[in-house]
């Protein structure tokens, strides 16, 4: 069977990729960025290109039956890119899809259309409110594929930050002051819950919704972690395990946010509003749908996700420690925040 997967180049491009790949699935990846993987860029198909593009888009969905959408814009980007790829590119990829006759196409979405809510667990019908041009751009790229529910399968996921082999981001200055053997800041008591997703369990979420029946499938699903604790702890198990003797530190978060804003405005620091304005509260999804209907059943805890992907960056720091960028597979700039370092 053909797969086309979107952002093929990017963090969940690959393991996704590599994934199918070991279950003999033809794979055809389409990416804006180069294919750079050596492991992978013989085995399969590559189409270099933008999913805004209508051309590219037709020619990488010849002949495929299931496309996976993971290509997007992130919060990184400019808004008038963010608007253009992840809501443009969908409605070109998926009415692409359609009149190719594309069985199933699953769309990675993100729990970022939930904005910040006041109640949790947050369940598949509650109520959308994006923060910012990314959380907007996904409830409307959802839009995008739900008109064409009835036509085709369409499987719409919402995971939470998914980490594993491959992620850095933001993720990166937890594990260079780790490394380093720093404490590292929290914004307030870190005493909130905040659900992450191993890379390997989204995989298999999108795997179920593959191969599961369409009738159960063609629906939208929230994936997440089962096992988690509080910031503070899950965190904590990262500078425990670099074996400084480190320890997660709390800092009032009115003041925090306000700086961290201002540091935005300057563009000297890396962290967003959705970052630093949802790190302080609870934030976590119900799995219950996709645990009854598709048997989803995560193997990795916060803690179990945050080590594995930290054993990834050490083993492989020589390959990425001088580059920098805006999407998930480089480290971030970390600006003025590499000053700070050095206090904790």
């Amino acid at each position: 069977m053909k797969v086309l997967i979107t952002g093929g180049s990017g963090f969940l491009g690959i393991n996704l990729i590599r994934y199918l790949h070991s279950r003999d699935y033809q794979i055809v990846s389409l990416d804006i960025a180069d294919f750079d993987y050596t492991d992978m860029n013989e085995k399969i198909e590559i189409i270099k290109g933008d999913i805004r593009d209508k051309e590219v888009v037709k020619k990488a969905v010849d002949s495929c039956s299931i496309v996976i959408h993971t290509a997007a814009a992130l919060p990184l980007y400019s808004p008038e890119d963010i608007f253009s790829t992840d809501i443009d590119g969908t409605r070109n990829l998926i009415e692409a899809s359609h009149s190719a006759g594309v069985k199933r196409f699953i769309h990675i979405s993100s729990t970022a259309v939930y904005g910040i809510p006041d109640h949790h667990p947050l369940f598949e019908d509650d109520k959308l409110d994006g923060v910012g041009p990314y959380g907007k751009a996904k409830i409307k790229a959802e839009e995008e594929c739900s008109r064409y529910r009835r036509k085709m399968c369409v499987p719409i996921l919402r995971p939470k930050s998914f980490i594993g082999p491959e992620r850095l981001g933001v993720f990166d200055l937890l594990y260079d002051w780790a490394k380093d053997g720093k404490g590292f800041p929290m914004i307030g008591s870190g005493k909130n819950r905040y659900q992450l997703l191993d890379v390997e369990d989204l995989c298999e979420a999108i795997y179920l919704c593959m191969t599961l029946d369409e009738q159960n499938v063609n629906d939208t699903f929230n994936i997440g972690a089962k096992e988690f604790t509080t910031m503070r702890e899950d965190y904590q198990a990262v500078l425990d395990y670099a074996g400084h003797g480190k320890k997660i530190v709390g800092l009032p978060e009115k003041p925090i946010i306000f700086i961290l804003k201002f540091l935005e405005a300057l563009k000297l620091s890396p962290l967003y509003k959705w970052v630093y304005e949802t790190a302080s509260k609870d934030s976590f999804v119900s799995i219950e749908k996709a645990e009854k209907v598709l048997g989803y059943n995560p193997k990795y805890s916060n803690k179990d996700a945050l080590i594995r992907n930290y054993k990834w960056y050490i083993e492989h720091i020589n390959e990425f420690k001088n580059s920098s960028g805006i999407s998930h597979r480089v480290p971030w700039k970390q600006g003025i925040l590499r000053l700070a370092k050095m206090f904790f």
